[in-house]
């Protein structure tokens, strides 16, 4: 017993002084208690933007947490994320050093893991201008149009088959299919075998980076963990490193050598175009530089897009009176005598009602890593340089301070609004200098592909039970069971279908 009150009396004193402390210094409340060498790691729990979502709930939007030897500041209202991305911007531009940019964004160096420098912001500016600007989406128009007919060629064959599509793999393989066109100019979802083989790879790869980089690593809090045997997960992104780089690698290898064999300067896809500015400046542009960027663009955008279109149509089941009203939305304005295509989207409001309610309740990014780079006030706290920013953007999606009835699927909320953003109560894309550079793009290809399917099929569910929306493992917050649905193609479009 007396074992007992020393260890309390010792706990309390740590508490008593640490808040002493943490009022002197002016820093934001922290819950208690904060475990001495641990801190609050062992709050942590998966899905951690949920874990921490409580926390918020519990104690207030803005916290200050220990995470072993890291600081971390959590955010989780509007107000407090505008005062991060506007006034202090450049103050929490940059990235945290955390494992997973070592072994998988290059030694930090890649758009996703850099921190905000020279190096970062010409990436970014080779990102944005070549492959994600306005003119070269444009330019780029006729493979997105192409492969979402694939799309619906392949979902009614399938259909054809017992009636029932899986729509997840479906999803993914339209979104490797438009991305490797566009940066590698080859489909990997057609006729060769080979190519299958390696698309499958590829999604592999994918998979297992985002589960990894969405694991807790010790490590990056306690650096003493991996010398007593805590290097499991270390081991792990070293190995997936090598998977990662070997794939890009042989990209890379297949267009050096084309060029090398044709001898041709026309400039024609993404990694082409970095081929030539590497002839001009091979050390900066080395092999590494242009993996990370293929590696980035080819990740996020398979994987968050072919995400949201997952679970944009699982709501859609799970709410047919939406789906109704998009049916009749795009017979109004489009019929069933051709296709929709991406001029139509600006006159279909509701299909972007139905993507903003998707991205609100599932957002593709649902918590926000970022690092102070220099002292700043948040919430009238001081905030010293150092640490840790994390925005839990379903925290304020999913609010009921920020919406009403939040857990309700309700598409009508965004009428009348534009683009994807809420002021700072929806922002799927982020905000601020490292918002998401595909934002444009993602939306041109979920409203394309979900209008296209939903002017071309009827769709229902399986049985009489309701999708299951249960979340998986995973940074971008995908579903546990993959989408299973029953369609058919709907009147006229039947004959449209059969022709493409």
């Amino acid at each position: 017993m007396d074992t007992l009150y020393v260890i309390l009396s010792i706990i309390a004193i740590i508490w008593i002084t640490q808040n002493a402390l943490r009022k002197e210094r002016n820093q934001p409340p922290s819950p208690f208690p904060c475990v001495p060498i641990v801190g609050h790691l062992y709050l942590i729990k998966s899905p951690l933007y949920r874990a921490l979502g409580k926390l918020s709930k519990r104690h207030g939007p803005v916290l200050m947490l220990q995470f072993g030897t890291r600081r971390a500041l959590l955010v989780s209202s509007p107000a407090a994320v505008e005062e991060c991305l506007t006034t202090n911007d450049v103050a929490f531009a940059n990235r945290p050093h955390l494992l997973a940019g070592k072994h998988l964004g290059y030694d930090y160096t890649t758009l996703s893991w850099s921190s905000y420098n020279d190096h970062w912001r010409n990436l970014r500016r080779i990102a944005s201008y070549e492959l994600l600007s306005a003119h070269r989406l444009q330019t780029l128009n006729s493979i997105r149009a192409e492969e979402v007919c694939l799309l619906v060629k392949k979902v009614y064959q399938r259909a054809g088959t017992n009636g029932t599509v899986e729509m997840k793999s479906m999803f993914f393989e339209l979104m490797l299919n438009v991305l490797m066109m566009m940066i590698a100019g080859k489909r990997y979802y057609g006729d060769s075998v080979a190519e299958v083989d390696e698309a499958r790879r590829f999604k592999e790869i994918v998979e297992e980076t985002f589960v990894l980089m969405e694991t807790t690593n010790v490590s990056d809090y306690l650096p003493w963990w991996k010398w007593i045997g805590g290097r499991s997960l270390e081991k792990k992104m070293v190995s997936l490193k090598g998977k990662r780089n070997e794939f890009m690698q042989g990209l890379l290898d297949e267009h050096k050598r084309k060029l090398v064999e044709h001898k041709e300067k026309k400039q024609q896809n993404f990694i082409e175009i970095l081929l030539m500015m590497q002839e001009t400046e091979p050390e900066y542009y080395n092999d590494d530089v242009i993996k990370g960027l293929m590696q980035v663009l080819l990740s996020a955008g398979t994987d968050t897009s072919s995400g949201t279109m997952e679970w944009m149509l699982s709501h859609l089941l799970n709410n047919p009176e939406a789906l109704k009203k998009a049916h009749a939305e795009i017979d109004c304005y489009v019929g069933d005598n051709r296709l929709i295509n991406e001029s139509d989207l600006p006159n279909l409001p509701y299909l972007r009602c139905i993507i903003n309610e998707t991205m609100r309740i599932n957002p593709p990014g649902p918590l926000v890593f970022h690092e102070s780079a220099k002292d700043c006030i948040v919430g009238g706290y001081h905030i010293p340089s150092g640490t840790m920013l994390l925005m839990n953007l379903w925290a304020m999606h999913n609010d009921p301070k920020n919406w009403e009835d939040p857990k309700k699927f309700k598409p009508e909320r965004f009428v009348g609004l534009e683009g994807s953003r809420d002021g700072y109560k929806l922002m799927p894309f982020g905000a601020g200098r490292r918002r998401c550079p595909a934002e444009n793009m993602a939306m041109r290809m979920v409203g394309l592909a979900l209008g296209t399917l939903i002017q071309c099929f009827e769709w229902e569910t399986t049985s009489d039970e309701m999708i299951d929306m249960t979340e998986g493992k995973g940074l971008t917050m995908p579903k546990a069971k993959p989408l299973v649905a029953k369609c058919r193609p709907r009147g006229k479009m039947a004959k449209l279908i059969s022709q493409l």
